[in-house]
């Protein structure tokens, strides 16, 4: 449909069920029959366009799915040309103009308007054709006799020049009762003369309602104007009911053909919701996907491994990307995702969007990306908030675990499973531990998914997973603040940005305060007590020994503190970088290297656009950590400010703008626990990130 070039038709969509109701009842009017003929005659547009032809033939089969009919196509073309040819052979249509309403200027139009509107231009004249006559014979009999009757006084009255409280009189159209009757007062002459105009005033009598009333004291009739009205009326009675009648026909016979109809017009809204989709698609820059299956083992049965699912460019699918307003995500997903990100960080918008890229996909519909490799799923299951159901006597957490029953029983390995916010309805320990055990059912299964959660407990639980790969949605540290990117990158985030956003929500000042301060009175002692209790295994040229830093003596002098920095921060990092990897031992940590920039020194080239953590040590021996993507301009701007000429520094390179930031404000916190001096502390206050409690057991630095 993308690609079509030639005029398409307006897709007229008639309700299947009314068109039955309307048809079964012979109620339909003639705009229902036009309607009818417009829907035929865009099947009929559409096979005899050569472009077209071939979508009509595509869309037989949905059609079918959606009505039960099973209608084969030379069937329904053929119907259809019957259809259009009966209806128009019978319907009054656009374009035709032998049925003028009747017009006389003794007359006020709108009573013709209206006696005549609700029967002409419905069928053909030729179909009614006596009774158009008959109509019209009456018509120009009423107009004789009001000439007749009422257009002498009225000239009579004009032609009297009185001033105020004069003689009054015209010709009106009384709509509540039908007819068109003479209005007027003081119209009688004082002494009958003979004047013109005296002889009609004379055969006035008074305007009687239908039920023989007298209407008012101002309006007159004659017999001869009321004889003409009751033949006129008679006249329209019978065309209308004539017209009433062939319509009733017309629906008679089309109950025969009550199956093409339906199916024809199912077929219709569908294509038009499919060219729809296709227009709007192309509006917002979506494309259409590369669908693949899953791989095959060599007898042929499904093996659990997929090919897995990418998606480039990812945008929520409710945002303009031509507006410029989403955020693009790339998806590269080859087993299950253990989603963590901050409050409002994208992980619901995340899941929502890749839920309606894969669903999209597989229809063969455009997906809200730039590029899209999605599997031939053979379900897809989504969970986003639960809410208890009174009705059936379960709080929100027992209607997760029916949802979390049905999702762990009918997940396959060609599954996608969708879930948000995990266990969230009950107590953090036990709660975390189920979500454990549903993650390693899931990655037993094999399927491909996401399971979103807050409870970072989970990191620490001894998970027997092979599979499941650890992403985070990131945040960026801008003025003193973490805000979120919405991008969606490798690693763990520990931030959820609460306190932020309750914050921002409204709550009360003095509410949040509190809130810190008891968080920093719990979390924060408990995260750096005993934090390097571990025992260090050292390797010297005789063996291996061991001794605890939390009793090793202070450094005397800049050479040692600069050692003792670089061998603490190399424990921290390789620790945290394990638990990111989800390594088991130190050999498989990615390479990392430490490396001193004396005063009078700079970064090399190899750091220019590579993300970095730092140490800066300062005149007044005390340490500045931090994170850049510009380590040279960094350490200039450093440099710059007064007695931070000859600062040295301590940098090494990370995979990431998110593990740097994490790395970051982890080192404030733990050097700090270990007694060495800050100056950057309130760079450290999202204590998320760096004060869990680390265990260093089996670490080794050289």
């Amino acid at each position: 449909m993308s690609s079509i070039k030639c005029s398409i038709p307006e897709f007229t969509c008639v309700s299947s069920a009314k068109l039955v109701k309307l048809l079964e009842l012979r109620e339909a009017n003639h705009i229902e029959f036009c309607r009818i003929k417009n829907v035929v005659d865009e099947i009929l547009h559409m096979h005899r366009s050569i472009d077209l032809r071939e979508i009509l033939k595509l869309l037989m089969d949905p059609a079918w799915v959606a009505t039960g009919l099973k209608i084969d196509f030379e069937t329904l073309v053929n119907e259809c040309e019957w259809l259009s040819d009966r209806i128009g052979q019978m319907i009054f249509l656009d374009g035709e103009s032998d049925q003028k309403i009747s017009s006389y200027a003794s007359i006020p139009g709108e009573f013709f308007e209206d006696m005549e509107s609700s029967w002409k231009g419905r069928v053909k004249k030729i179909h009614i054709e006596e009774e158009v006559a008959e109509v019209e014979r009456a018509a120009e009999a009423l107009s004789s006799m009001i000439t007749e009757d009422f257009l002498p006084i009225v000239s009579r009255i004009k032609a009297t020049s009185a001033p105020l409280g004069g003689p009054k009189g015209e010709i009106l159209y009384a709509r509540e009762h039908e007819a068109v009757w003479f209005k007027g007062k003081r119209f009688a002459p004082a002494i009958w003369a003979g004047t013109p105009g005296e002889e009609q005033i004379k055969q006035l009598k008074p305007a009687l309602d239908s039920k023989g009333r007298k209407v008012g004291e101002e309006w007159f009739t004659t017999m001869k104007v009321e004889d003409a009205l009751t033949r006129y009326h008679d006249a329209g009675a019978k065309a209308k009911a004539r017209v009433l009648e062939l319509l009733r026909g017309l629906s008679t016979e089309l109950q025969t053909k009550i199956n093409v109809l339906v199916f024809a017009s199912m077929l219709l809204v569908i294509a038009k919701a499919l060219f729809a989709h296709v227009s709007e698609g192309r509006r917002r820059k979506w494309v259409f996907p590369t669908l693949t299956g899953f791989s095959s083992s060599k007898s042929g049965e499904s093996c659990d491994e997929t090919k897995g699912m990418k998606i480039i460019g990812l945008t929520p699918y409710w945002f303009d990307v031509s507006e410029g307003s989403a955020v693009l995500n790339t998806v590269d997903m080859q087993s299950l995702f253990l989603l963590t990100g901050p409050n409002g960080g994208g992980k619901s918008s995340l899941l929502r969007s890749i839920c309606a890229a894969a669903l999209l996909g597989i229809c063969g519909f455009m997906v809200p990306a730039e590029s899209a490799f999605i599997p031939q799923f053979d379900s897809i299951m989504l969970h986003m908030k639960s809410y208890d159901s009174p009705a059936d006597g379960k709080s929100s957490f027992q209607v997760e675990m029916s949802e979390m029953r049905s999702i762990v029983n009918g997940a396959t390995s060609r599954s996608l499973v969708l879930i948000d916010e995990i266990c969230r309805g009950t107590e953090t320990a036990k709660g975390t531990c189920i979500a454990g055990s549903i993650v390693e059912t899931l990655d037993e299964i094999g399927c491909l998914g996401i399971i979103s959660t807050h409870l970072h407990g989970i990191f620490s639980l001894p998970l027997s997973t092979k599979n499941t790969v650890h992403k985070a949605m990131s945040t960026e540290y801008i003025d003193g603040q973490t805000i979120p990117t919405w991008k969606l990158v490798d690693g763990i985030c520990r931030e959820s940005l609460a306190f932020e956003t309750a914050k921002v929500e409204g709550l009360a000042e003095a509410i949040i305060q509190r809130a810190e301060e008891l968080y920093s009175s719990v979390y924060t002692k408990e995260a750096s007590s005993g934090l390097f209790n571990a025992q260090l295994t050292q390797f010297g040229s005789k063996g291996a020994q061991t001794r605890s830093l939390s009793h090793k003596p202070k450094p005397t002098n800049k050479m040692e503190v600069f050692k003792d920095v670089e061998t603490v921060v190399t424990l921290i990092c390789q620790k945290k970088l394990m638990e990111l990897y989800k390594l088991k031992n130190t050999s498989d940590v990615p390479v990392f290297n430490c490396v001193a920039i004396a005063a009078r020194e700079q970064p090399p080239p190899s750091t220019i656009g590579a993300s970095c953590v730092y140490v800066m040590f300062r005149p007044d021996k005390k340490l500045y950590i931090g994170e850049t993507d510009d380590l040279d301009g960094r350490i200039r701007s450093h440099r710059l400010k007064d007695g931070m000429q000859n600062a040295s520094f301590l940098y090494f390179k990370v995979p990431g703008k998110s593990i740097a930031r994490q790395l970051e404000t982890l080192l404030i916190n733990q050097l700090l626990s270990q007694g060495f001096p800050i100056a950057n502390l309130a760079d450290g206050k999202h204590q998320n990130f760096g004060t869990s409690n680390l265990s260093f057991d089996g670490i080794t630095v050289a």
